[in-house]
């Protein structure tokens, strides 16, 4: 199976692993194989190896040990610039003494390439993000959305067949965030392009990617399409790091029919889906997503938990509803419920009933 996946990988590591110092590795032992016209994001917190894993992909660092290898060659002793990759920064690095069509002109230059061709390319990358009628101008004119645009086309430009791009919308406001993730997936979707995406920000990993690999201390914690890691987080750290998330600590007591029975620190039993669990007699963090919480007694199913929980905030969000909790000794419970004509109306100090089913609640590592 791992040769027949190996066979169509575009982009491989292979035991990867970056130190600095000799001692302290950045990067563990990664393994990794992406497919062709894969849309692949790196998420994690500062410091994970997320980026160092797209620099030493790109050429610009070198890894310790193991082997990167591009459409089947090896690449550790290719120098960047003979790489073929496509690259965009946060900070654009967009020269500022050219215009935009001589930045976009310059890498096909160094490639060699006739000047017609040039300007015919020049033309069609410029169209391609919305920006044919700013090619005379310099980068200083542009907001910083027209800058982004420009530094994508420029990666685009000479047809690359990879794209690594590091925070590439970290600087822009949220709206035009959301607008260019929805742009750039959609370009590379379109022209087929393998694209690298390094990011912190989970929400912008969640809506662009076909998979998101979440890097934690150097390594791969989990490696999904995003439903699949929001849904089935296989760790507490991926649970935590990816989207809200409720935990609640406890004792696994028994795993019995693919459920495993927790006691929780205040005394309570509740049944889970084992999925990150050691032996009876262990503790456990068990993890639930807000909007998987019910308090409404008429919307609750049939086999669901019932937990008594005191109220401590309600807060009117417009489309929704988030009510903040003391659950089990834990004062940080969230539930998010839509804004809907039934939907209930909390004060805090309120003592109510909350639910759940078990298939919800994850028994993951402690």
């Amino acid at each position: 199976m791992a040769d027949a996946q190996n066979e169509n990988a575009f982009v491989e590591f292979e035991r990867v692993q970056k130190s600095y110092d000799g001692e302290q590795l950045v990067v563990k032992d990664l393994n990794l194989t992406m497919p062709r016209g894969e849309f692949l994001t790196m998420l994690g917190p500062s410091g994970s190896g997320k980026t160092t894993c797209l620099m030493m992909l790109a050429g610009f660092e070198t890894a310790t040990h193991g082997e990167i290898k591009l459409d089947g060659r090896p690449i550790n002793n290719i120098p960047p610039h003979k790489r073929g990759i496509g690259m965009v920064f946060q900070n654009y690095a967009l020269f500022p003494h050219m215009t935009i069509e001589e930045n976009l002109s310059f890498p096909l230059e160094v490639r060699k390439i006739g000047k017609s061709d040039r300007e015919t390319k020049v033309r069609r990358a410029l169209d391609m993000v919305e920006m044919g009628s700013f090619g005379a101008r310099r980068p200083a004119q542009l907001s910083g959305g027209q800058q982004q645009r420009v530094a994508l086309a420029r990666a685009l430009v000479f047809e690359p067949e990879l794209v690594l791009m590091d925070e590439p919308l970290g600087a822009l406001d949220k709206q035009l965030r959301e607008k260019m993730q929805f742009e750039i997936t959609h370009l590379a979707h379109s022209l087929g392009i393998t694209v690298v995406y390094v990011t912190h920000d989970q929400t912008e990993a969640l809506t662009m990617s076909d998979r998101v690999a979440v890097f934690d201390d150097g390594r791969i914690q989990q490696i999904a399409p995003p439903d699949q890691l929001y849904e089935e987080p296989e760790n507490s750290f991926v649970a935590q790091f990816i989207g809200e998330n409720n935990t609640l600590e406890g004792v696994v007591k028994e795993i019995n029919n693919g459920l495993a029975l927790v006691e929780l620190d205040d005394g309570e039993l509740i049944d889970c889906k084992p999925v990150n669990v050691g032996q009876p007699g262990e503790r456990t963090r068990v993890s639930i997503r807000p909007e998987r919480v019910e308090f409404n007694k008429d919307r609750l199913q049939e086999g669901a938990h019932l937990l008594k929980a005191e109220v401590l905030e309600f807060i009117y969000m417009g489309d929704s509803f988030r009510t903040k909790l003391r659950v089990a000794g834990n004062d940080e419970f969230v539930i998010k419920s839509r804004n809907a004509p039934d939907q209930v109306r909390l004060k805090p100090g309120e003592q109510i009933e909350i639910g759940w089913l078990p298939e919800d609640c994850r028994a993951l590592d402690a």
